[in-house]
């Protein structure tokens, strides 16, 4: 523990939803879900609008709806999501060198190392002066927990939000913890807590009352041990700058169980593809392909193949995925599909074989163009896809909420799609709400479109942090910004 509440804990605000609301002026203030959309997809954030209506994270989407009928629903943009990220995680850079990111929206960071704070009063306005950077940048808030030890600032930051910052002053650390749930400590799981429950240790207090040696003996030495030092407020963990990723995948799961080989396939390689720009996009490459299936009886099935090397080549990792398609049966019907590279490295090992086979790729698409069928035999066609079939494939092309850019109305973004329409409201993030136009699916004057910044001209902090104050207890720590009150 430390003696001054020096390590900072921030986590975005209902960080998807709230990074649509900003990108859509006419959702501001209404209920946002963002998650999949499908009979069988599940939510991964929602407003706060949504969730005084009951809609959680987890949720079934179908649940969801029920809840909130009337709440927009929107497929994630990962991409305007890592952008916000971005930004976020530059601005915290700025604080200290020791900067650990939990995800695309939560960190750790360590103000002593950075010099930026060494007491509760220069701690509170360096974490106030960065909540007013970062709705200063990124149009969005986030709320701030400042405490001694890691655990403690990430109580500290739950205790905030909404949109607010909380310090634990040293000494007070015990008295806080007492009464809170024994949930709320890291580690503690629905089944351990179920299990102190049965044993009458509802909340943090009772797990201090009760003694390490009780603990021990009701959940094992080690966890027992780390318990008791939790319930006293102690934690020791330091900020950890590098926190290399093990693996990077993707995965779909699909309204409609898939029976078609064919369609399996195409869907694997486009899995693949997917797959390596996100690893492209880490600057990584991987030694291990893996591809997930899991069929119609929810049965799931991985398989995995190791290169010779590391390689980030799309080719490579497709094929490899198709390799290991075939010795899958997917007779019953396909519900996921997901394909991954794992024994990441940060270089990658020039595969003769993949460039081969590149040239063998463009050679057989160039003979598919060019070459007419054979004299008397019958040219090979893909089945087309049924009409439930050619309206996934629209909503995959035009899914909800996704940037569309049209010849003659400019900027806008999908509120839905269905029998070959495409609904599209047309506005930015600094408009006014915009008009509703419908068109035909295969209009060719509509295309996708990348995803416009949240903030048209965001100041620039390349001085900050050097202008805060660090004397100040409280309050915005920067003119001319928007001022959020905690």
């Amino acid at each position: 523990m430390r003696p001054a509440p020096t390590i900072l804990h921030l986590d975005m605000d209902a960080f998807y939803a709230s990074a649509e609301q900003a990108a859509k002026p006419s959702l501001r203030g209404k209920a946002v879900v963002v998650g999949g959309l499908g009979p069988r997809g599940v939510v991964a954030t929602a407003s706060y609008e949504a969730r005084r209506l009951g809609v959680h994270s987890a949720m079934p989407t179908a649940q969801a709806r029920r809840l909130a009928p009337n709440a927009a629903y929107l497929v994630p943009r990962f991409s305007l999501y890592r952008t916000v990220s971005d930004q976020v995680m530059e601005l915290l850079g700025r604080l200290s060198p020791l900067v650990e990111p939990l995800s695309l929206d939560e960190a750790f960071v360590d103000l002593e190392a950075g010099g930026t704070a060494d007491d509760p009063a220069s701690a509170r306005a360096t974490g106030e002066g960065l909540r007013t950077a970062i709705r200063a940048v990124t149009g969005l808030s986030g709320s701030v927990g400042l405490a001694g030890s890691k655990m403690l600032a990430k109580i500290a930051s739950e205790q905030a939000k909404p949109d607010g910052l909380v310090l634990i002053e040293p000494g007070t650390e015990r008295e806080l913890l007492a009464p809170l749930s024994v949930r709320i400590l890291p580690g503690v799981g629905p089944a351990t807590g179920d299990h102190l429950r049965r044993a009458g240790m509802t909340t943090v207090h009772d797990l201090a009352e009760a003694g390490e040696a009780e603990l021990v003996r009701l959940v094992g030495k080690a966890h027992g041990h780390g318990l008791y030092r939790m319930a006293l407020g102690l934690d020791d963990r330091p900020v950890v700058a590098e926190r290399d990723a093990k693996s990077v995948s993707v995965e779909d799961t699909f309204d409609v169980d898939l029976h078609d080989r064919v369609r399996v396939r195409a869907e694997v390689e486009r899995l693949a593809v997917r797959c390596v720009e996100r690893l492209r996009a880490a600057d990584r490459s991987g030694r291990t392909v893996v591809l997930k299936v899991r069929r119609y009886d929810f049965s799931t099935l991985t398989r995995s193949e190791t290169l010779r090397g590391p390689t980030d080549d799309p080719t490579v990792v497709r094929e490899a995925a198709g390799r290991l398609l075939e010795s899958v049966d997917t007779t019953g019907g396909v519900r996921l599909l997901g394909v991954g590279v794992t024994g990441l490295a940060d270089y990658t090992q020039e595969d003769l074989f993949a460039q081969a086979a590149d040239a063998r790729e463009l050679a057989r698409r160039a003979a598919e163009h060019e070459a007419p069928a054979a004299e008397g035999g019958a040219e090979e066609t893909v089945p087309e896809p049924a009409a439930d079939g050619a309206e996934q494939l629209a909503a995959r092309r035009w899914p909800a909420g996704h940037d569309v850019h049209h010849e003659e109305h400019g900027h806008g973004w999908v509120q839905g799609s269905g029998i070959g329409r495409v609904t599209v409201r047309f506005e930015k993030p600094w408009s006014a709400p915009g008009r509703v136009l419908t068109f035909r699916t295969d209009d060719p004057l509509l295309r996708p479109a990348d995803p416009l910044p949240l903030v048209r001209e965001p100041p620039d902090y390349s001085s900050w942090p050097a202008s805060l104050p660090k004397s100040r207890s409280s309050g915005a720590a920067f003119s001319g910004g928007e001022e959020s009150s905690p």
